[in-house]
C-alpha cells in the first residue's frame, strides 16, 4: 500500500558509463553503499512491502509484479535498495509464492515475510521483525509500488541517519497537494506525519508532502514501531506515526526532499502506463547522454537492460526488448523489433525487421526490410535483406541471402540447422529445408527447394523444368468465349 495518492512522478538520471545499463551496476552499488556508509561501516536493513494486491490494478496479478520497462516494479524498487542496504527483508500477502520467488530472483539474498493480516503500514513492518531484532544501525522502509526510487537517494536518508537523526522521511512537493499525507515542520525539525483525511486544515496548506519511504534508527526500531496505535480515521497502524513518537522521546527528526517524479506512486493501470512513460524517457535520455542518436526519441522503446554504445543510429517507431546489445556505430531503421539480440559494430538492422532471442548480427551484416532473424548468426557482411526468415542458422560471411528465403528449421516436433557457408549465395524465393549445408561460395538458384547438401563453389537448382506451349493461351480463350 502506497501513502502517495494517485499520481505520476518520476525523474530523469543518467550514469557516466559506456552502455545504458541497468541501475543496479556493479560500480553504482559500490559508490552508494560508500555514501551510504560512515566511517564505522554502519549497517542496514531495508524492508520492502510488496503485500498489496493492487485492487485497482483489476488483475489477477499481484500489483508487485506488474511491470515497467521489462522489469517488475518490484525488482526496479530493489534494484535500487541492492546499491545501498546491508540486507534486505521483503514482505509479502499470505499465499504469494509468485511474489516471493520475484523477489528472490532480483535479490537471491533477501529475507521474505508474511503479513497475515492487512493491519497497515506499521503492521507490515512488523512482520519483518525477525530481521529488524538481528540488529542494525540504520532500517529502511520502501514500498514496492514506488518502483522509480533512487540508490543515492535512499543513501542520502541513510547519512541523515549517520548525521544523529533517528527518523528521516522522504517528502516532495507536488504541484497539487491535495489527497496526499504532509509533513509537518517545526523550526527546521520533523514533528509528524498526517494522512490528508486526518489532517488540520492548517496542516492541509503545506505542499510538502509525504512520498513514503522512511528511515529510523535501528537500535529504537522495535520500540518506535510496536509504540504505534491505529487512533486514526482508518483505524490502522500508520507506519508515519512513528514520527510524532519518536518526537516525544526527545528525538531528532529530519525529511528530505526528492523530486516529484521520483517517488512517483503506482495504484492503477494509468499510473502504471504514466510510470513507464516517465522510465522511458529516463532510459531514453540516458542513451543519449553516453553517445546514441534517437532520432525521435518518444517513439522508441527500450528495456530497463538495454546496453547502446556510442554513434548507434535509432530510426524511429523502434521496440528494443529484453537482452539487446547494440554496439557502437550501429544502425537500427525505423519499426523494427528486437529482442534478445546482438548487433555489432556497422551492422544495419530494418526498417521493419524483427530480431529474436538469439539473433546475433555480427560487424556490418545488413538485415533488410521485413527480415526475421531468430537463433541465428550473421557473420561479418553478410546480407539479408529483403522478405526472409532465417532461424537456428549460420550465414557466413560475406554470403547474400536472396528475397523471400525461409530456412525450414521445424519439423512439428523439433528445430533443425541450416549452415550457409562464406561467400555463398541464395536465390530469392527458397527454401531450405533443415538440417541442411550450403558450401562456400555456393549458389542456389532462385525458387529452389533445397533438402541435400551443396558443395563448396557448386551450382544447386532444385524446381520444377519450365515447359511452353504456343498459342496454349489464345486457344484456352477462344474456347471459353464460345461458351
Amino acid at each position: 500500500m502506497t501513502l502517495t495518492r494517485l499520481a505520476p512522478r518520476v525523474e530523469t538520471a543518467f550514469a557516466s558509463r559506456r552502455y545504458c545499463e541497468p541501475d543496479a551496476s556493479q560500480a553504482r552499488v559500490l559508490m552508494r553503499k560508500q555514501m551510504a556508509m560512515s566511517a564505522n561501516a554502519r549497517r542496514c536493513l531495508t524492508i520492502v512491502l510488496a503485500a498489496g494486491e493492487g485492487v485497482r490494478m483489476r488483475s489477477a496479478r499481484p500489483k508487485a509484479l506488474h511491470e515497467l520497462a521489462g522489469r517488475s516494479m518490484l525488482a526496479h524498487t530493489l534494484s535500487a535498495v541492492l546499491e545501498v542496504a546491508d540486507d534486505v527483508a521483503v514482505v509479502v500477502g499470505p499465499d504469494r509464492k509468485d511474489v516471493a520467488a520475484e523477489a528472490l530472483k532480483a535479490a537471491p539474498g533477501a529475507k521474505i515475510a508474511v503479513q497475515r493480516e492487512r493491519r497497515g503500514t506499521a503492521d507490515a513492518v512488523l512482520a519483518a521483525r525477525e530481521q529488524i531484532a538481528r540488529g542494525y544501525d540504520d532500517v529502511l522502509v520502501v514500498y514496492a509500488d514506488i518502483p522509480l526510487i533512487k540508490g543515492a537517494t535512499l543513501a542520502a536518508m541513510r547519512s541523515e541517519l549517520a548525521r544523529g537523526a533517528r527518523v528521516v522521511a522522504l517528502g516532495f512537493r507536488p504541484a497539487d497537494p491535495t489527497g496526499y499525507g504532509r509533513l509537518v515542520e517545526c523550526d527546521g525539525r520533523l514533528i509528524a506525519i498526517r494522512e490528508h483525511k486526518d489532517a488540520s486544515v492548517e496542516e492541509r496548506a503545506s505542499a510538502l508532502c509525504n512520498a513514503g519511504p522512511i528511515a529510523f534508527s535501528g537500535a529504537e526500531a522495535l520500540s518506535l514501531l510496536e509504540a504505534v496505535t491505529p487512533d486514526n480515521a482508518q483505524k490502522e497502524y500508520y507506519l508515519t506515526d512513528i514520527v510524532e513518537i519518536a518526537n516525544a522521546r526527545g528525538f531528532i527528526a529530519r525529511s528530505l526532499t526528492a523530486d516529484e517524479k521520483e517517488v512517483m506512486g503506482v495504484n492503477d493501470r494509468a499510473q502504471l502506463a504514466a510510470a513507464e512513460a516517465a522510465l522511458q524517457d529516463r532510459l531514453r535520455r540516458r542513451a543519449m547522454a553516453e553517445g546514441a542518436t534517437l532520432v525521435a526519441p518518444e517513439t522508441v522503446t527500450l528495456s530497463f537492460d538495454a546496453r547502446i554504445g556510442r554513434d548507434v543510429l535509432i530510426e524511429p517507431n523502434v521496440v528494443i526488448g529484453r537482452g539487446v546489445t547494440i554496439e557502437d556505430g550501429a544502425v537500427i531503421r525505423a519499426f523494427s523489433h528486437l529482442e534478445g539480440a546482438r548487433v555489432a559494430s556497422g551492422a544495419s538492422v530494418g526498417p521493419f525487421a524483427r530480431l529474436r532471442p538469439g539473433a546475433d548480427i555480427a560487424a556490418n551484416a545488413k538485415i533488410g526490410n521485413f527480415v526475421e532473424i531468430k537463433q541465428a548468426a550473421i557473420e561479418p557482411g553478410a546480407k539479408v535483406n529483403h522478405l526472409s526468415y532465417i532461424g537456428d542458422a549460420r550465414v557466413g560471411a560475406g554470403a547474400n541471402i536472396g528475397a523471400g528465403t525461409i530456412t525450414c528449421n521445424y519439423d512439428g516436433f523439433s528445430k533443425h540447422k541450416t549452415d550457409i557457408g562464406a561467400g555463398a549465395f541464395i536465390g530469392s524465393n527458397t527454401a531450405l529445408v533443415a538440417p541442411v549445408t550450403i558450401g562456400e561460395g555456393a549458389y542456389v538458384g532462385s525458387g529452389s527447394v533445397i533438402t541435400k547438401p551443396v558443395d563448396a563453389d557448386a551450382l544447386a537448382v532444385a524446381r520444377g523444368r519450365q515447359e511452353a506451349r504456343a498459342g496454349w493461351a489464345k486457344a484456352f480463350r477462344a474456347k471459353h468465349k464460345k461458351g
